[in-house]
């Protein structure tokens, strides 16, 4: 019978899952119970010697079926040990190296486009250096080959409306050259400069149509005259129109974008992941807060440019104005309010005026004490809503200028005299 129930087990455990051989051999020590008591029932208990040598014989049977049970389940916990008791190891750090290479697309972009961009000094020719004897800086921005002959792309702002100065610029190896400025368009603040030299890097211009809020963009340039400085970035916006800036006379969807951009970075490449110029480093509100014009503008502005030189025109005229020294943002109610949540140095009932971005050294603005971060709000007693109202101040006839601005809470009045060209 023993031997019968041996069989059964070991027959449970080939077909039966843990479950069914646990049931299997717990039926078959029922079973074996119920035979020794139906046994015991049919034949009596009997007493001394006499019952003790009926009943010994059947003790190694009752012992089996618990002995079967046991190496069952000992069978079991050794089978199933990784899930009954988990595998418990020290806690290690995953290997690092390599990880440089894999994850720093950023500096691969930079590693690509950084030759093709260049560092522009705008040189005042009537102040010299008293140790080098050189002109000083009067201002500088930055700009990108887009022809291996020598022409670069960059910001109008950057090169015009500064007289008596002459334009130096920098490549990325270091050799310095003088630029002639060939084209200019005002209203997209787009120039171009040639420099005689030959066989140069060249930026591969992209397509901003294509361009994604929450792209990743890298800003590359020479703020505040640091040159090879990269910043990066996403893009917050594709479709900034220039009116919600404040730009009237723009027809330009700008590019916004989180990279910091500042003093220097004007007319630098705003360059997407795969190493191409989707825009122009244009201007800063504040941090977080910057615009570029989108390649696709940049693209027209040179069509044009090929086609006047085709008919003989060497550059594009632009109106010549007195000379402030300044680079300025309208401030739409839009940017007030940003710039209010954003710093407590901006007047609670301020509603309009005029952002100055930049002051040129030497420039008459610089002279007479206006900063970075100044708000315009009247010249002469005239209220400035856009930076087309400081342009109608500058012609007019009168020989200095009174304006009123904001410095963070204090409101103050200063005089200018600009600088006939």
């Amino acid at each position: 019978m023993a031997l019968n129930n041996l069989k059964k087990i070991s027959l449970a455990l080939k077909n039966f899952n843990s479950r069914n051989l646990l049931c299997t051999a717990n039926q078959q020590l029922f079973s074996e119970t119920q035979n020794r008591r139906n046994y015991h029932d049919k034949n009596g208990h009997n007493k001394g010697n006499g019952a003790q040598s009926q009943q010994n014989p059947s003790w190694p049977a009752s012992i089996l079926p618990v002995a079967a049970i046991t190496c069952a389940s000992a069978y079991l916990l050794y089978k199933h040990r990784h899930t009954i008791i988990p595998n418990v190891s020290a806690f290690t750090l995953p290997p690092l190296s390599g990880r440089r290479n894999q994850y720093n697309f950023l500096a691969d972009v930079v590693h690509a486009c950084a030759p093709s961009v260049v560092y522009i000094e705008i040189k005042d020719m009537r102040q010299f250096d008293y140790y080098t004897g050189k002109p000083i800086t009067a201002s500088n921005g930055s700009g990108f080959i887009i022809d291996s002959n020598g022409l670069i792309l960059t910001n109008a702002h950057v090169v015009i409306n500064k007289p008596h100065t002459m334009v130096q610029v920098r490549l990325n190896d270091g050799r310095t050259f003088p630029g002639a400025v060939e084209d200019i368009d005002q209203t997209s603040d787009l120039a171009t400069v040639r420099i005689q030299c030959k066989d140069l890097p060249v930026m591969t211009l992209g397509n901003s149509a294509t361009l994604r809020s929450g792209e990743w963009v890298v800003a590359l340039g020479s703020p505040l005259a640091l040159s090879n400085t990269v910043t990066a970035g996403v893009v917050s916006s594709t479709q900034r129109a220039s009116q919600e800036l404040g730009l009237k006379n723009r027809d330009i969807n700008y590019i916004q974008t989180d990279a910091a951009i500042t003093f220097g970075n004007s007319g630098g490449p705003l360059v997407n992941l795969d190493g191409e110029a989707i825009g122009v480093n244009s201007m800063k509100v504040t941090a977080g807060i910057s615009f570029a014009i989108p390649i696709d503008y940049v693209k027209l502005f040179l069509k044009k440019a090929e086609e006047r030189h085709k008919q003989g025109a060497s550059r594009m005229d632009y109106p010549v104005k007195r000379y402030m020294g300044i680079t300025m943002l309208t401030l739409t109610p839009d940017i007030l309010l940003e710039l209010k949540n954003r710093t407590q140095n901006v007047p609670s009932n301020l509603t309009h005026g005029v952002l100055v971005w930049k002051v040129i050294v030497g420039s008459p603005a610089h002279n007479g004490g206006l900063y970075p971060g100044d708000i315009v709000t009247k010249i002469n007693d005239k209220e400035i809503k856009n930076s087309s109202d400081v342009y109608e101040a500058l012609g007019d006839k009168s020989k200095s200028l009174d304006i009123t601005i904001f410095r963070g809470l204090k409101k103050m009045t200063i005089k200018i005299v600009p600088e006939d060209p």
